[in-house]
């Protein structure tokens, strides 16, 4: 058998700004952009990559998620706690100054860490954590 990771999804609430991000900060490009308003579904992906994508999406839409459970969403969200997605780079360094100029909330700037990979952290307009490792 042979998989591949094709889409994650990361929520948002802000379509425009997280697709400004993700485009501009990140250098992603759009796959496709479906709906309006703030219900807009929203595939980026790393350019020359045309297998990987990541969906944005409206939060807690779902018609069987409960009003509780669309509350913990809308809480962990504004936490920071819900979405995350960690991402890799050959040259940490070069990905953390391009984002911390971008104004972006920096969680963690570059750090070995204990487990031996080397990476930082920084927070998309949606509050989702995306950490990215050095590769190599």
């Amino acid at each position: 058998m042979e998989l591949t990771i094709h889409t994650t999804v990361l929520p948002h609430e802000d379509p425009d700004a997280s697709l400004a991000f993700f485009l501009d900060v990140l250098g992603f490009e759009v796959r496709s952009d479906v709906g309006q308003g703030r219900m807009r579904w929203i595939t980026v992906g790393p350019a020359g990559q045309p297998g990987t994508s990541i969906l944005l999406a409206p939060p807690a839409v779902d018609p069987g998620i409960t009003e509780d459970e669309r509350r913990t969403i809308t809480e962990m969200m504004a936490k920071g706690t819900y979405g995350w997605i960690l991402l890799a780079a050959p040259d940490l360094d070069a990905v953390f100054e391009k984002v911390a100029a971008g104004g972006t909330e920096v969680v963690q700037e570059p750090t070995r860490q204990p487990y031996g990979v080397r990476d930082c952290a920084f927070r998309d307009p949606a509050g989702n954590l995306i950490r990215v490792q050095e590769l190599g």
